[in-house]
């Protein structure tokens, strides 16, 4: 965590809350633990901001993004976290989101997609070990026509922990020509582990493309034999091939030097599952 809290430690403080953005901003932003946070992004405006979540706690997380808008938005959850976040996306406005746990926290999404040409794309991991219960709940609306949604949820459990993923695409009636996918996809790394999906849609236009499913299954034996065979302990090829399974999520939220402490810290907890 400390080197984490380095390295956001030099981005600049999102610590209103009630954080606007008004234009195209290079340099990301980053809060840490908060209780309440509204953003809100002017028409055109573009940002990057990484909330971190250290503690067991309640937090709410409400973002704005008005006409052309573009947010990249990152989520980690290294403490027991009770979280709200809420996305309300204008006309031809842009949000990908990373959301990764590393605790048993339990985390709630809602998507808006309120203007037309608005899209929104979301990666999401969780990792749970001992006795830990993460939830994750997913809520993406698509209210008007012409949105596009891509969301896809990956997740690892070992010892007994417990894993719960929902998920929810909601397609209004005059919501035509919808583009939205969702995916859920999970690892249990022992008998006592269990991880419960439940991806939905629910339609009610008639011009769509939706697509929505879920697995759960243990490692791959043949590949942790085939590296083996080449040298590796059996503990060396397990976090090799969770590491590979939730590495394309850990690095996602588009600054190096972030995905790859997230991905060792990731690789620390992987070694005591």
């Amino acid at each position: 965590m400390d080197r984490i809290l380095e390295i956001i430690g030099e981005f600049r403080k999102a610590d209103r809350e009630v954080f606007r953005v008004e234009a195209p901003v290079p340099q990301p932003y980053a809060s840490v633990d908060p209780e309440h946070l509204r953003v809100e992004l002017a028409a055109g405006a573009a940002a990057h901001l990484v909330v971190l979540h250290t503690k067991a706690a309640t937090s709410s997380l409400d973002v704005t993004l008005a006409e052309g808008a573009q947010l990249e938005l990152t989520e980690l959850f290294l403490g027991g976290t009770f979280c709200e976040t809420t996305v309300r996306q204008g006309a031809r406005s842009r949000c990908r989101m990373t959301t990764v746990l590393l605790a048993g926290a339990n985390v709630a999404c809602r998507i808006e997609l309120e203007g037309a040409d608005a899209e929104n794309n979301l990666g999401g991991a969780f990792l749970l070990g001992g006795r830990e219960h993460g939830v994750v709940k997913l809520h993406t609306n698509h209210r008007v026509a012409d949105c596009r949604s891509d969301s896809t949820i990956k997740g690892v459990a070992g010892g007994e922990a417990v894993g719960e993923f929902s998920g929810l695409v909601y397609v209004a009636p005059d919501a035509q020509r919808t583009d939205a996918r969702q995916q859920s996809r999970n690892v249990l790394l022992s008998e006592t582990a269990r991880i419960e999906t439940m991806p939905q849609l629910e339609i009610y236009a008639d011009d769509v493309k939706c697509s929505h499913g879920a697995t759960v299954g243990q490692m791959d034996a043949e590949a942790i034999l085939y590296m083996r065979q080449r040298g590796l302990s059996e503990a060396q090829a397990r976090r090799l091939q969770i590491e590979g399974f939730v590495g394309d999520v850990v690095r996602r939220c588009g600054m190096e030097p972030l995905g790859e402490a997230v991905l060792e810290l990731a690789a620390e907890k992987l070694e005591k599952l």
